[in-house]
């Protein structure tokens, strides 16, 4: 990450100033709106509207340093990203340590605690309204998958997939980049901020989409990352890619396999790798000159007349005129 960004992150803020002085406890109402009446214990919620000027959908700040957050949740989505040393965090009951060059996303139902950081630990929070995700989810595949199902789940304040995902990603430059990207385009000040943050943030998780191997997720959601994993397989080898290949590579029983992606996607495999198949033949339909015939063999489709039938099955016309309409 760029040296002005640390070291402008690394500096002692007034309110951390006050934290040394005292006795480590953070102000509540430097985060929490007054209620309205007298909170039952464990409500502790965090504010976007204490954080978050009207109008914006994000925002970053820095992670006060040297308290102790006690266990709260939030009315917006949290994702943290760790610059330097690291963070430790009980989520939902579980430990969570962020390392450096890691993210963090949490949405509206997570329970998070935060043991106090050193000045070591230079840690960034985006403040995310889950509109803002809006954009970022058009541009993800239609097709469901864990991470789509989890920004679903924070735009809707639904509680369908993990309350959590922790991605150690700290050796994927790409990621690492959009990040850097975001979080720059955030502190200063830039035209089109908005929407340059929006497409930002629907490349991150873009990207995130291929990091299954480097995702943990809350306790009960393990099956998210095998989902992650058949993804992620499918994306890479939709043309001559077997189940009883990705069976083999995860070293889990084929029969079993099979029946756990239909109950947890509604779809095949058979199915998936199809939609992938034919979202490719779209793109090289609009995007190159090469024949009908070609782009069949190309996405593993031998027999071309079965390629038209389910296309036009799909999309209720024909590779060319699907072309035509794309001129």
């Amino acid at each position: 990450m760029r040296t002005q960004i640390i070291q402008k992150l690394s500096e002692i803020t007034e309110e951390e100033q006050e934290l040394l002085q005292g006795n480590g406890e953070i102000d509540k109402g430097l985060y929490q709106s007054e209620p309205l009446e007298e909170p039952a214990p464990g409500s502790y919620v965090i504010d976007s509207k204490k954080l978050l000027d009207a109008g914006k959908l994000i925002t970053i700040r820095k992670h006060t340093r040297f308290a102790h957050f006690p266990a709260h949740t939030h009315n917006y989505v949290e994702v943290i990203y760790m610059c330097e040393g690291q963070t430790h965090h009980i989520i939902n009951g579980k430990d969570v340590y962020l390392k450096k060059g890691e993210l963090l996303f949490l949405n509206q139902n997570s329970i998070q605690e935060i043991y106090p950081a050193t000045e070591q630990d230079v840690a960034v929070n985006f403040i995310v309204l889950p509109e803002f995700f809006d954009r970022a989810l058009h541009m993800m595949n239609p097709e469901e998958n864990p991470l789509r199902s989890f920004v679903l789940d924070c735009m809707t304040g639904e509680n369908k997939e993990a309350d959590y995902l922790h991605f150690q990603v700290a050796d994927v430059i790409p990621v690492q980049n959009l990040v850097e990207n975001l979080i720059w385009t955030l502190m200063n000040p830039t035209q089109n901020k908005r929407s340059i943050s929006q497409f930002t943030m629907g490349l991150l998780l873009l990207e995130l989409m291929n990091c299954a191997d480097s995702v943990a997720v809350d306790s009960g959601t393990e099956s998210q990352k095998l989902m992650l994993q058949v993804l992620q397989y499918a994306e890479e080898h939709y043309r001559d890619g077997e189940l009883s290949d990705l069976a083999e590579l995860l070293h889990y029983d084929l029969y079993w396999l099979s029946r756990e992606i239909k109950r947890q996607t509604g779809q095949t495999y058979t199915e998936i790798v199809q939609a992938k198949r034919l979202s490719q033949a779209c793109y090289l339909l609009k995007t190159t000159k090469k024949s009908v015939a070609d782009i069949a063999g190309m996405i593993g489709y031998e027999n071309v007349s079965y390629f038209h039938r389910i296309f036009q099955k799909k999309y209720g016309m024909t590779p060319r005129q699907y072309r035509q309409d794309c001129k």
